[in-house]
């Protein structure tokens, strides 16, 4: 895939995502309390069949849906992705029980999912988990009490279930690590939100002696590792859509302004520096939007390269909607930051973006490690 255009009826079907996420969904994410899950957003994400686009599509639809929806409404989009990010594990590895109970629910935003992979001293190092799963027993289908911390879990404490990652320890590092599905009710399961600069909520989980059973792992025992990084490799392209959306939001208000503010005896627009600026601008956006196609295009062929595309377009998306907003931000001056201002509210959101689901340097890591591998024997020694 050396290029990218959408079709007719594709920009047909972003424009409409454009509007409904300003007309619908905005409304209903500006009534919502930060920090804590906005439940009627993700009705209406059920009701108009958003969140059951997530589960149906493939990664290009899914990277169409999250930027349209990210330029509208940035609100809206996060609630979205993190029911797909929770709940994409069950669909991808869950028994046909797991996704008849849960699936149904979260498609219609009845049920909120949440991923839980990070802990205190295993952010970015997600192999090094150590959160313990102990098996009860050695008999036959045995369980296991899980027991430690979880933290930096986006809809923590508030989610239904929690895809939740554990060490099993049928080997070492990331080898020995499980998948289970666990409802928020279970024994021993607690939580505490975070004050975090994030509209939704995010927090920490305890698990004194958690106990789950054959029934709630997804897939199988030592292999939940892959089942991270399969939802991984899926969703870290629709970040980079994500940060798009932000980056074309940010520019296209900054065109409006710099074209009609007033300044030096013209409009900012006729300035050299800013012209040359917002030229850069844009160009790293379509940039950032192309790299970020190109992998949802190589996840949906099965290409062979999706880790090192997938992280090349999150890495370079979220890295560029930072530039982007940073400088819509300045050309814009003290009116960009007042509270409500669309370049106040992108500039908190475009931050957490270069951390979540891989930080930047993890990607960069990524990168290498696969460019390195590809090179095999040719590389000199």
């Amino acid at each position: 895939m050396t290029g990218f255009a959408l079709g007719v009826d594709q920009e047909e079907w972003c424009g409409q995502l454009r509007a409904l996420a300003v007309e619908r969904l905005r409304p209903l994410a500006e009534k919502g309390e930060p920090g804590r899950v906005n439940r009627p957003l993700l009705a209406a994400l059920g009701e108009l069949g958003l969140l059951e686009r997530v589960f149906a599509s493939g990664a290009l639809e899914l990277c169409l849906l999250r930027e349209s929806l990210a330029y509208g409404c940035t609100e809206a989009e996060t609630a979205l992705a993190l029911q797909g990010l929770g709940a994409y594990p069950v669909l991808r590895a869950g028994s046909e029980e797991q996704r008849e109970r849960w699936l149904p629910e979260v498609r219609a935003g009845r049920a909120v999912a949440a991923f839980a992979l990070s802990e205190p001293g295993a952010g970015s190092d997600a192999a090094a988990l150590a959160l313990s799963a102990t098996a009860e027993t050695a008999a036959a289908g045995a369980g296991w009490r899980l027991s430690g911390e979880k933290c930096w879990i986006s809809n923590a404490p508030e989610a239904d279930f929690y895809t939740v990652f554990a060490r099993t320890g049928e080997g070492p590092g990331a080898k020995g690590v499980s998948a289970f599905l666990v409802p928020a009710d279970r024994p021993g399961l607690s939580g505490a939100p975070l004050d975090m600069l994030s509209p939704h909520p995010i927090g920490s989980l305890a698990f004194d002696g958690v106990p789950v059973g054959p029934r709630d792992l997804l897939g199988e025992p030592g292999r939940g590792f892959r089942v991270a990084m399969d939802t991984l490799n899926l969703f870290r392209p629709s970040v980079g859509a994500f940060a798009v959306g932000m980056a074309r939001a940010a520019l296209d208000v900054t065109l409006a302004y710099t074209a009609d503010r007033t300044a030096f005896g013209g409009t900012l627009s006729d300035l050299q520096a800013v012209a040359h600026r917002v030229a850069e601008m844009a160009t790293r956006t379509e940039a950032a939007r192309l790299l970020v196609y190109a992998a949802a295009g190589a996840y949906d062929r099965g290409a062979g390269d999706v880790p090192r595309r997938a992280a090349m377009a999150k890495l370079l998306a979220t890295e560029t909607a930072q530039y982007v907003v940073d400088h819509a931000v300045q050309l814009h001056g003290a009116v960009a930051l007042q509270r409500g201002h669309l370049l106040e509210h992108l500039y908190r959101e475009v931050r957490a973006p270069r951390i979540y689901e891989g930080a930047s340097e993890v990607q960069r890591t990524i990168i290498a490690k696969e460019l390195y591998g590809s090179a095999g024997a040719g590389v000199a020694r």
